[in-house]
């Protein structure tokens, strides 16, 4: 069986004054990160992609380092591209999060539409495939992106339902059986 983990990196530093792809990992997100690292599910890896967030290969570097293998860093893998509004305030982010799964054929606010970064993290995901040896393959990214990579492979409109509950949760995904083996699950306890 060849598997895939699509995992999200977990709690960050909310810094306004930085660009969001900047943000580091929190105290909290590294411990969580570091003890999903430790455990079954990351055992065996044969290859470990990020996007080039600094949080996501923060996170993609903790697993490796635990597991001995490299990590691959792969632009297409960053977060929908949000850059025309950069920081915003928990509330108001929320409410464009919302619209942005809500109008997928929408720029809302000028960020990415969420039909391009689906398009965008599916072609990811098939050259990751690609590229990886067989065996057990991590991909550290982001949760909007996996959420809409999660609506393609359930072959669902895309929708904030299938997002995950907080950061820090991966899926799984049989490369043989094309099936999800199970939706989100904390990487660690918070």
């Amino acid at each position: 069986m060849a598997l895939v983990l699509f995992v999200t990196h977990p709690e960050v530093v909310v810094d306004p004054a930085t660009p969001v792809p900047a943000w580091g990992l929190s105290e909290q997100g590294v411990r969580r990160m570091r003890a999903f690292a430790a455990s079954p599910e990351a055992e065996g890896l044969t290859a470990i992609w990020s996007s080039n967030e600094t949080k996501a290969m923060q996170a993609a570097d903790i697993l490796a380092e635990r597991v001995g293998v490299a990590v691959g860093r792969l632009h297409a893998l960053h977060e929908n591209d949000r850059g025309a509004t950069g920081f915003l305030p928990p509330p108001e982010f929320e409410v464009v999060a919302d619209a942005f799964f809500a109008e997928p054929e929408r720029s809302v606010r000028g960020w990415e539409r969420a039909i391009d970064a689906q398009d965008r993290i599916v072609a990811a995901f098939d050259q990751v495939l690609a590229a990886s040896p067989a065996g057990k393959i991590a991909i550290v990214s982001h949760g909007a992106v996996g959420t809409l990579l999660l609506c393609r492979l359930f072959d669902k409109p895309i929708s904030r339902a299938a997002d995950q509950p907080f950061q820090g949760h991966y899926w799984t995904w049989d490369t043989v059986a094309r099936q999800v083996l199970h939706g989100w699950r904390p990487i660690a306890p918070c």
